[in-house]
C-alpha cells in the first residue's frame, strides 16, 4: 500500500476558480521509506485569476510559470512518475495508493478539480491520511500521558516538535511535502513505543 504525500501551491483558496501552480510529492512504500520525490510548476488554466497577492504568498510569479507544463501535461508527467517508481503499466490501477498531507482534503479537492477540468478520471482512491487529524489523536495521547506536545496543529509546529525544519529557506510544495512526510514517519515510529490502557 504505497503512500503519496502531497503538497500543492495555488493561486487562491477557491476550487474551480483558482488554480494549482506547483505540485510537490513524496512517494513512500508501506514501511514509510521514500521511493522518490516529484516537483513541478504548472501553468494556471485561468491566468486572469493570478493576482499579486497570490504571488506574494507563494513566491511564484507568472514569469516563473511561462515555461511550466500545462495542466494536462503536468498530470501525465505526474502519473508517469508514480507508475515508473511503482513499476506499473498504464493498465494497472493506482487505487491502492493512500493520499496523505497536511489538511490534505483541500489538496485532493484541487487536484481532483484539475483532473475533471482536463476530462480525466481521478486515478486514485479517496482513502487518505491527514496529518492534522493524526495530530489531534496524538495530542490527546500526549496529554493523557502528561507528555509535551506542540501548541498548535500547524505543519511548522508539528515539524518543530520533532526537531525538523525546511532544508531551504524558500517555501515550495516539495519542501512542504517532504516535511509532512517526515512528520508522518515520526508519528508512526512512536506507535510501538506507546502503551494504551484498555
Amino acid at each position: 500500500m504505497p503512500y503519496l504525500i502531497l503538497d500543492l501551491e495555488m493561486t487562491g483558496g477557491e476550487t474551480g476558480y483558482h488554480d494549482v501552480i506547483q505540485i510537490g510529492a513524496v512517494l513512500a512504500n508501506d514501511d514509510w521509506k521514500t521511493l522518490s520525490e516529484f516537483q513541478s510548476l504548472v501553468y494556471p488554466a485561468h491566468e486572469e485569476n493570478f493576482t499579486s497577492a497570490a504571488e506574494e504568498v507563494q513566491g511564484i510569479s507568472m514569469a516563473d510559470l511561462e515555461a511550466a507544463p500545462m495542466p494536462y501535461e503536468l498530470l501525465e508527467n505526474f502519473e508517469t512518475w508514480i507508475r515508473k517508481q511503482l513499476k506499473r503499466q498504464a493498465s494497472v490501477s493506482l487505487t491502492d495508493i493512500v493520499v496523505c498531507g497536511q489538511s490534505v482534503i483541500n489538496d485532493i479537492n484541487f487536484l481532483d478539480q484539475m483532473y475533471a477540468d482536463q476530462n480525466l478520471e481521478w486515478p486514485f482512491s479517496y482513502r487518505l491520511v491527514d496529518l492534522m487529524s493524526l495530530s489531534v489523536v496524538f495530542y490527546q495521547i500526549f496529554d493523557a500521558n502528561k507528555m509535551p506536545r506542540p501548541k498548535s496543529y500547524s505543519l511548522k509546529a508539528v515539524s518543530a516538535f520533532f526537531g525538523l525544519q525546511r532544508e531551504d529557506v524558500t517555501h515550495n510544495a516539495l519542501e512542504d511535502a517532504k516535511l509532512t512526510y517526515q512528520c508522518f514517519k515520526k508519528y508512526f515510529e512512536l506507535i510501538p513505543k506507546l502503551k494504551l490502557q484498555p
